[in-house]
């Protein structure tokens, strides 16, 4: 756990110091697209065998680092294990997505509803714990967990949506119900970041996925103030070390002036934002993430090396970017489409630091 870093060119990024090369890591990049990792799972028998299994986790999560030059690694684990530790029973089909058997959708399942006890999730700081000391000083780790409104959506549609009829409905008719759930999860994500960072995550970040669902108005009042609510109560600090935070909201490029005044080290970008543009808008206030279109990896790899620099060119060569996807990687992307990808950006900001006119 105390082994120095090795490697903290993403830790430095979020802090917006200057970097020899601009890191690189990949949401979702512990997945089905990996080989390696579907032998992991097949051995589990089931994504949750494997997410609550600490040394499982534990080598899903290390994966990735051993097969590409990767500059942070992060927690192997689901956004939905808060409410599943608040009783609503989370489980995964094959070949399908995460259903809830209770949902919350009234007020007496609404009442019903509290901050879990934190001993439900032990098995995720465990995890937390092994990854980091399996990590040697590697690179950072970083956790993570759901916004409140994004864990809010699964609670009441009980599972994925393609419209969010029903949180929407329940968020227009009854805003009182959804304020309150929105409260119980913002404090019971802060809790669970807080045991992360205190179990050894060196950065955190809230995944906002379903922010930019919501209305103009609703996305203020619904969802940017309970991650608000979240990053007021987390860690800065702990054995000495700053504890940087990452906020991402898919579809959220129109409000990134007010995600940048939130208590956060860095945004993450979708595909859909011009990283230069967002940057001028921005300032030194916050560092950046992302943001290339995940299908690029589904291009050769003289096309994503192309698409890749285009994002660097983008961004500029100033301090306080890291390179991610727009979303997380697409569980049919070719393994080596991800190599290309790392070794362009390693190769290409590397040209840029030594480029004044970059």
């Amino acid at each position: 756990m105390n082994a120095p870093l090795l490697n903290d060119t993403f830790l430095r990024a979020l802090r917006r110091q200057p970097t020899d090369h601009t890191p690189v890591w990949l949401m979702r990049q512990a997945g089905r697209y990996l080989p390696e990792y579907c032998a992991t799972r097949a051995k589990a028998g089931s994504f949750m065998g494997l997410a609550t299994n600490v040394a499982y986790a534990t080598e899903v999560t290390l994966q990735p680092l051993d097969r590409y030059a990767l500059d942070a690694a992060i927690l192997f684990s689901d956004i939905l294990t808060v409410p599943d530790a608040m009783g609503l029973g989370l489980s995964f089909a094959q070949g399908e997505g995460p259903k809830f058997a209770k949902v919350v959708r009234d007020e007496a399942a609404v009442a019903e509803l509290a901050v879990p006890d934190m001993d439900k999730l032990r098995y995720v700081f465990d995890a937390v714990t092994s990854i980091r000391k399996a990590l040697n000083g590697r690179v950072p780790l970083i956790g993570f967990s759901g916004s409140p409104w994004t864990l809010a959506c699964y609670m009441v549609e009980g599972g994925g949506s393609d419209d969010y009829r029903l949180v929407k409905s329940l968020m227009y008719r009854r805003p009182d119900l959804m304020h309150r759930i929105l409260a119980v999860n913002a404090d019971a994500v802060a809790a669970y970041l807080n045991a992360q960072i205190e179990a050894g995550a060196q950065a955190v970040m809230v995944f906002d996925s379903w922010g930019g669902v919501l209305a103009d108005g609703a996305f203020q009042a619904f969802s940017l103030a309970y991650t608000r609510r979240v990053l007021d109560q987390l860690k800065r600090e702990h054995d000495g070390q700053q504890i940087p935070r990452i906020v991402f909201t898919k579809g959220g490029g129109l409000w990134i002036d007010e995600i940048a005044d939130l208590d956060t080290d860095a945004i993450g970008l979708d595909w859909t934002v011009n990283l230069g543009r967002a940057r001028e808008r921005v300032g030194h206030k916050v560092a950046l993430q992302g943001n290339l279109d995940p299908n690029v990896l589904f291009a050769g790899p003289e096309q994503i090396a192309e698409e890749a620099c285009k994002v660097l060119d983008s961004y500029g060569n100033h301090p306080g970017h890291v390179f991610n996807l727009g979303h997380g990687i697409s569980q049919f992307t070719p393994p080596e489409a991800v190599s290309a990808l790392v070794d362009a950006v390693h190769s290409h900001s590397r040209r840029m630091r030594q480029s004044p006119a970059a």
